[in-house]
C-alpha cells in the first residue's frame, strides 16, 4: 500500500522529556514521529516512537534521510562547549530542505540573566551569566538566521520544566530534595504539558522567526516549593541550606544566582494557549493525583 503523502513527520533532535510529551499530544493518526537519543538511552518509554542514535559527533545517513523525510522538526538538543551540534552536523541540509513546515528550537530563559526579579518578557534584553547561557544565544541566533532563508523557525524559551516522572514529590520520596535558603528568590516553573499545548498551539499556527517564553502565571521561592510538596506527601521539609554552603551542580548554581519572573503574555495572545497548570501547586497536586 502507497505511504500517505500527506502524512505529517515529526523528527525530534533530543527525543527526550519535552519532546515525548509532545509526541503524546499529537494525534495518534497521521503523525510520524522519531527522533535521536544516546546511545544509553536508547529504551524510550513509548512503543510508538522510532529512535536513532546520535551521540553529537557524526551526521548518520539515517538521520539525514529522516530529516528529508520531515515536515516538522523539533531541536531539544542543548549546546554543548563545541557549540550546536545539530547546526554543526545537519545545519546546511535542514536550509535546503523546502518539505519543512515548522522547526521548534527550545530553549531557556536562562538568556535573560539575573533581573533581581523583575519581570520579563520576549523583547527584554539578553543578558547571559553562564557559559551555557552564552551558547544558548548563540544557537539561537544560528537557528533564526535560517529565516532568512525561508525555513520556518520558532524559539521557545522555557523555563525550569517539571511534570510526571521529573518533579519535586520523587525528589521529597527519594530524600533528594533540599531546601536552599536565598531570601528574596523566585524561580518561575511550567509543567511539561503545557509545554507540549504552546509547541503543538504553534505547529498549528507558524509564525517563522518568533521568540516565545514558556512559563507558568506564578514564580515562587525554591524553599516554598519544596515546603509545599512535602505539605500533600504529609512528610516533615528538609532542614534549611543557606545558599553560600549548598553544594550545587553549575546547572543549578546557575539557576540559584538569577532571579526574574518570566511573563507569558505572548503564547496566551498569539498561540492562544490556556494553561493547564497556571501554577506549581496545581501541577504538583495533578501528579500526587497519578501517582
Amino acid at each position: 500500500m502507497p505511504e500517505n503523502p500527506n502524512k505529517k513527520r515529526l523528527f525530534c533532535f533530543g527525543l527526550g522529556f519535552t519532546a515525548q510529551a509532545l509526541a503524546r499530544k499529537l494525534p495518534a493518526q497521521g503523525w510520524s514521529i522519531s527522533g535521536t537519543c544516546r546511545e544509553k538511552d536508547k529504551k524510550i518509554s513509548s512503543e510508538n516512537l522510532l529512535t536513532v542514535p546520535f551521540d553529537g559527533n557524526k551526521a548518520t545517513e539515517e538521520i539525514r534521510d529522516s530529516i528529508s523525510k520531515a515536515t516538522h522538526l523539533l531541536v531539544s538538543i542543548p549546546p554543548q562547549s563545541s557549540g550546536d551540534v545539530v547546526l554543526q552536523n545537519f545545519g546546511s541540509q535542514i536550509e535546503e530542505c523546502e518539505n519543512l513546515q515548522w522547526i521548534g528550537y527550545v530553549s531557556s530563559t536562562g538568556v535573560y540573566g539575573d533581573t533581581q526579579g523583575e519581570w520579563v518578557d520576549e523583547c527584554s534584553p539578553l543578558k547571559p551569566l553562564t557559559e551555557l547561557n552564552v551558547r544558548r544565544v548563540e544557537s539561537e541566533n544560528g537557528w533564526l538566521n535560517m529565516v532568512k532563508k525561508n525555513r520556518p523557525v520558532m524559539v521557545f524559551r522555557c523555563v525550569a520544566i517539571y511534570g510526571p516522572g521529573r518533579n519535586l514529590l520523587l525528589s521529597v520520596k527519594k530524600g533528594k530534595a533540599r531546601r536552599i535558603d536565598k531570601p528574596g528568590l523566585v524561580f518561575s516553573r511550567v509543567h511539561v504539558d503545557d509545554i507540549a499545548q504552546t509547541l503543538e498551539a504553534s505547529i498549528q499556527k507558524p509564525n517563522p522567526g518568533e521568540i516565545y517564553n514558556v512559563s507558568d502565571d506564578h514564580p515562587s521561592s525554591p524553599s516554598e516549593a519544596v515546603e509545599y510538596a512535602c505539605q500533600l506527601l504529609h512528610v516533615k521539609p528538609p532542614p534549611l541550606i543557606p545558599f553560600e554552603s549548598a553544594e550545587l551542580s553549575e546547572l543549578a548554581r546557575g539557576f540559584y544566582t538569577t532571579c526574574k519572573r518570566v511573563g507569558n503574555k505572548k503564547i496566551k495572545e498569539e498561540l492562544g494557549v490556556k494553561l493547564k497548570y497556571p501554577n506549581l501547586k496545581s501541577g504538583l497536586g495533578a501528579i500526587l493525583k497519578a501517582m
